[in-house]
């Protein structure tokens, strides 16, 4: 084999240049290119701090989530209470910090779930087809056919008032559209050459729903479950409102916070500003995170 001078290129490969990342693994690739969705990396940076203080919020809090000053009632912001304090005296930043915590678990896991039972349906229904397809379908059809705040507020009497009560019940309503989206992108792909292949190859069905579908579906699944995500925090907080979601008696959430105060919206009004401020900003960000995620795992996309 002809070797070639220092510094110098085979005439093959002259002026083909290639991205530096034509070699890197998937994973980087997919990172360098949300890294040029400016929006996406702001939310992400944003989300990552509110996350952050949430989870840190026994260090960041300068006073505790049930401790109460009774002489200082609704007092307005101040050097000692940043966003005012409430009813019984307590810390409006603090419960906002701690309350994000519950917040966020909800919303978060209502997404796992609904995410994981929703992918499922809509890989099994998507590739079977036939009466598995009909079956999956029509009880997808069913459920989004009922009224979901009707099903949300029999469901949360029966269950209770708990997190994880909370969590079941938002689940329970929120699997069927990533359902659908899921089995629409799979009834494509399974027409597409490279399953095919792998059918005439013998490959078993399971492992060409692992391998080959499921990696095809990453960007829908994953907007999918950061719009579940977004959806499940204003959820929590509109159940809330209604004196079904979380018990403010067990632990602070924004959504409790925000539908406990709503009578002091006038004269005390950081009591309902502040978390309603939390669940508007979370839920942006969680949102345009998900869009630049989309686009990053689109290989379709332009991304120069």
């Amino acid at each position: 084999m002809p070797e070639w001078p220092e510094g110098t290129r085979p005439p093959a490969l002259a002026g083909s240049e290639l991205p530096d990342y034509a070699q890197a693994p998937e994973w980087l690739t997919v990172l360098r290119r949300f890294r040029r969705h400016r929006v996406a990396m702001a939310s992400a940076l944003v989300l990552l701090i509110v996350v952050a203080c949430a989870a840190l919020a026994e260090v960041i809090a300068p006073h505790g989530a049930t401790e109460q000053h009774l002489d200082r009632i609704l007092e307005p912001p101040s050097r000692d209470f940043l966003l005012g304090s409430d009813t019984l005296g307590r810390d409006n930043l603090s419960r906002i910090l701690y309350g994000g915590r519950i917040s966020l678990l909800v919303g978060g896991a209502v997404a796992l779930i609904s995410g994981v039972i929703g992918t499922s349906v809509g890989l099994v229904a998507g590739y079977y087809g036939r009466w598995v397809d009909a079956v999956l379908m029509r009880l997808t059809d069913t459920m989004l056919a009922l009224p979901g705040l009707m099903v949300v507020i029999i469901a949360a009497r029966i269950l209770g008032d708990g997190v994880w009560d909370v969590v079941i019940v938002l689940a329970g309503i929120t699997w069927m559209i990533p359902a659908r989206i899921v089995r629409g992108k799979v009834l494509a792909l399974k027409e597409r050459e490279f399953v095919e292949a792998a059918r005439a190859l013998g490959v078993p069905n399971r492992r060409i729903i692992v391998r080959h579908l499921l990696p095809n579906l990453a960007g829908e699944v994953m907007v999918s479950v950061s719009l579940t995500v977004a959806a499940a925090i204003l959820a929590e907080s509109t159940l809330s409102f209604l004196g079904l979601g979380v018990s403010a008696t067990r632990t602070a959430t924004w959504g409790n916070m925000l539908g406990g105060n709503e009578g002091f919206v006038i004269i005390a009004p950081w009591l309902v500003w502040a978390p309603g401020l939390a669940i508007v900003v979370t839920a942006l960000c969680v949102n345009f995170v998900g869009d630049g995620l989309r686009d990053s795992l689109d290989p379709t996309q332009d991304h120069r």
